[in-house]
């Protein structure tokens, strides 16, 4: 699932800057993790189906 996704190269990318990582290495993290949001994001706008949730951070946040 996207989100399983985006949670893991969240975690991957705090990972890296708490280790100090060269910055190209933490850019590159970066950038791939906004892609798959902007993925996530377009796929929720479009979608028939509308979730009630939004999810913020790393907290569920209700839009009712």
């Amino acid at each position: 699932m996207l989100n399983d996704e985006i949670c893991k190269l969240r975690e991957e990318l705090n990972c890296s800057i708490i280790n100090g990582e060269d910055y190209s290495i933490i850019y590159q993290i970066s950038v791939q993790l906004d892609e798959l949001i902007a993925t996530y994001y377009n796929m929720e706008i479009k979608s028939p189906k509308r979730k009630t949730r939004c999810i913020i951070s790393n907290s569920v946040v209700s839009t009712q």
